[in-house]
């Protein structure tokens, strides 16, 4: 896909137009809490977004040698991530990571399977960390970490901080694999 594969578009060089952008709610959050829960929806829907209409290969295109950075790895990191904070750390489920030992760009490979799979992991980690987060939590609780201990708080930031950073990863690999830029 091209940005101007859309012509039925107002701005076909957008992901979406504004109005339909999936971000946008209409409504401002107003609290700390609703204010950085808002911020990570609205990454994760940019991140959803970078990786739409790809198929396999390109989900699982390398960035520049020696790096293994995909799409594919970054959406499998993801799920880790989300997974390793929101189950492991914050529900305190004792459960084994869903990804390890670089697996998540290491196994990112172009086959349909591997990205249904990275796909579902996804949505399921992000579903329940949406629903946990939900859950009236409160953001000055500490949170164990083995040898330290940290706020609530300072995990969703760092959420928010990390779909960040990869949100930006995924402009740049994008952009290589078809042009396509920003919003």
């Amino acid at each position: 896909m091209t940005p101007d594969s859309h012509p039925e578009r107002k701005y076909p060089d957008m992901w979406v137009d504004p109005e339909d952008d999936p971000r946008e709610t209409g409504t401002i959050p107003r609290g700390e809490r609703a204010v950085v829960l808002d911020y990570l929806r609205a990454y994760r829907l940019t991140f959803e977004m970078k990786l739409a209409d790809l198929d396999a290969e390109q989900l699982a295109r390398r960035s520049v040698p020696p790096s293994t950075m995909s799409l594919l790895g970054l959406l499998r990191h993801l799920a880790g991530v989300e997974h390793s904070w929101f189950r492991r750390r914050l529900d305190g489920q004792d459960i084994p990571r869903l990804y390890v030992d670089d697996s998540d760009f290491d196994g990112a490979v172009a086959d349909p399977a591997v990205v249904e799979q990275a796909w579902e992991d996804w949505r399921r980690e992000v579903a329940f960390a949406e629903a946990w987060a939900e859950s009236n939590v409160d953001l000055d609780r500490l949170v164990d970490l083995g040898d330290d201990e940290t706020e609530v708080r300072d995990i969703l930031v760092h959420m928010v901080e990390e779909y960040a950073r990869h949100c930006g990863h995924a402009d740049l690999l994008r952009e290589c694999i078809d042009g396509r830029t920003g919003q």
